[in-house]
């Protein structure tokens, strides 16, 4: 399964995209980071990032797009900005017909630390080593971008799977 991740942000967008399987060590194939000029007007950001994005989901046709969901920070500025990126990250998949999923940053150190509660150099330093670079991905936000699609090639096919389950349980279909 190939996996694009979204650490999503509007002067700096983390994108990392990883093959795997559920279980066995994934392997990197790129990241990158889109920037905006803080000083552009609002729309214009969007739009640049928008097209990123676009061109990213087309150049790496994943199977599936994990974005971090947007929690509450005590900046509302700051956090507006995140939102909205979020949304532009989540519609570029969308737009593209391939499964977006959304995970909090504590699912996303838990499965990758093993810890929800883990700091910025414990995921570099786990995202480095699972991934078998030499060196950590650089910014933060590109290793956060890689920590979401390992993320989601880990558990978001357990995800899918246990809400197919749900769905047969609940119109009283076996397997």
């Amino acid at each position: 399964m190939r996996v694009l991740g979204i650490d999503p942000g509007l002067t700096r967008c983390g994108v990392g995209v990883v093959e795997g399987v559920p279980g066995r060590p994934c392997t990197l194939i790129a990241y990158h980071v889109v920037r905006t000029d803080p000083d552009d007007e609002l729309p214009l950001r969007l739009l640049h990032l928008d097209r990123s994005l676009t061109a990213l989901v087309a150049e790496h046709r994943p199977d599936g797009v994990a974005v971090e969901r947007v929690f509450s920070q005590h900046n509302v500025r700051t956090v507006m900005g995140t939102a909205q990126a979020s949304g532009v990250a989540v519609l570029a998949g969308a737009r593209a017909g391939i499964p977006v999923q959304t995970y909090t940053p504590s699912e996303v150190k838990a499965a990758v630390t093993g810890s929800g509660q883990a700091d910025k150099a414990q995921m570099t330093a786990m995202v480095t080593r699972l991934l078998r670079l030499s060196e950590p991905p650089r910014p933060a936000d590109a290793a956060d971008a890689l920590a979401l699609a390992i993320c989601h090639v880990w558990r978001g096919g357990t995800r899918s799977r246990l809400a197919a389950a749900a769905d047969r349980a609940r119109r009283g279909g076996g397997r």
